[in-house]
């Protein structure tokens, strides 16, 4: 590194616009410029090899994991433009190809057991992301010895590589729910009896996640009544989602939070919780659906499949559902049709495809909560008759 050292630094002259090169004066090293140093020739080509392929698979895996057509877009132009400022480095094409020396790398050998190992496509996308900045930053640098101004548009492009790299990555953080059967979503107002012996009879039943939905209530007693669920509730395995309120889900240790269309973005949520909340998203059609996949949503709530008495909406229906289960990316994604759902109707959903389904009233309202509850875990886990 020392002896590398000494002859980056004598390419360097009094007059920073020239670079001084064996056996020539200053030039852009392009086709009829002066020859560059083989050593840093073979810096920048190494690094628009890395910083290339590193683009490419950002945007494959933008492209067919998340079926985010815009997002590879942006990717994609990244990857264009950096040909374009490869190109005003001063170094030409002819000189990168001459100077690379794939046999002689001494660092070609060098792995680490973690270069061997992915364990999901968010750890590939990770090391794709890391390895182009680093790529962007050495060319940077380099493109300081060889041309003036052009290290500008590496670091143009590296601050747009972390973008890209943010969007990517939260994208692919999103699924991480399990496929609950049925979710309760508990609201006093309708409860039958105390609500929070709604939500242990809902438990007994066999619902897989409670949801706390109360819009009105003080935030002191919103966090007493979160906190008192997960007492309940995590014993069992049983998830807790908080409506609308990821501060409240964090200060009582709750499993997630769910948003609507109108509340907080989930992207603003993840800067508050990053991954230590599920965020669950509303969707109402298939472009909200490709909305919350590409914002990394854990879950979508999907619906409304029915009329209901909690929330005026239109009805998407059952072909919203089909819609969203039958694509090759949202399908992969855990789902609560929900809206208007009760033993009276579940099964029609059941045969649509739905593994998941979230309810109210239905269990809310009724004498025996924990025997409604019972009967759609067992009609949704039946499937299809």
């Amino acid at each position: 590194m020392k002896r590398l050292g000494r002859r980056m630094l004598g390419l360097m002259t009094s007059d920073p616009k020239n670079v001084v090169v064996p056996g020539g004066s200053g030039g852009s090293g392009g086709a009829g410029g002066s020859a560059v140093d083989p050593a840093v020739a073979r810096l920048i080509d190494a690094n628009a090899n890395r910083a290339r392929e590193g683009l490419r698979v950002m945007e494959d895996l933008a492209r067919f994991v998340l079926g985010a057509g815009s997002m590879a877009g942006e990717i994609k132009q990244l990857r264009h433009d950096l040909r374009t400022v490869v190109a005003t480095i001063g170094v030409g094409a002819e000189a990168l190809l001459a100077a690379r020396d794939t046999v002689g790398d001494v660092g070609a050998a060098n792995k680490t057991v973690a270069e061997g190992e992915r364990g999901a496509a968010s750890e590939v996308a990770a090391a794709a992301c890391k390895r182009v900045g680093e790529a962007l930053r050495v060319l940077e640098e380099c493109a300081k010895l060889t041309s003036e101004g052009a290290w500008r548009g590496f670091e143009r492009l590296r601050y747009g590589a972390y973008g890209a790299e943010q969007k990517l990555m939260l994208a692919l953080m999103g699924g991480r729910a399990s496929q609950w059967a049925v979710c309760v979503l508990i609201t006093e107002a309708l409860c039958s009896r105390p609500w929070l012996d709604v939500a242990r009879a809902a438990v007994t039943g066999g619902a897989e996640a409670i949801q706390l939905r109360e819009k009105g209530l003080p935030d002191h007693e919103l966090l007493v009544r979160a906190r008192a669920l997960v007492a309940v509730c995590r014993p069992a395995g049983v998830a807790v989602i908080v409506n609308d309120r990821p501060d409240i889900a964090l200060l009582a240790g709750a499993d997630g939070v769910h948003l609507g269309q109108e509340d907080l973005a989930l992207a603003e949520v993840r800067k508050l919780a990053g991954g230590r909340l599920l965020v669950g998203l509303s969707t109402h059609n298939e472009a909200e659906a490709q909305a919350a996949i590409e914002a990394g949503a854990d879950y979508c709530g999907v619906g409304a499949m029915f009329a209901t008495t909690t929330k005026v909406r239109d009805v998407s229906g059952a072909g919203y559902l089909r819609s969203y289960l039958s694509h090759e990316v949202w399908g992969r994604t855990p789902h609560l049709a929900i809206g208007g759902i009760g033993p009276e109707n579940v099964q029609k959903l059941v045969n649509a495809g739905a593994r998941g389904i979230a309810v109210s009233g239905c269990v809310c309202r009724a004498a025996d909560p924990q025997s409604v509850t019972a009967e759609l875990v067992m009609a949704v886990k039946r499937g299809p008759v």
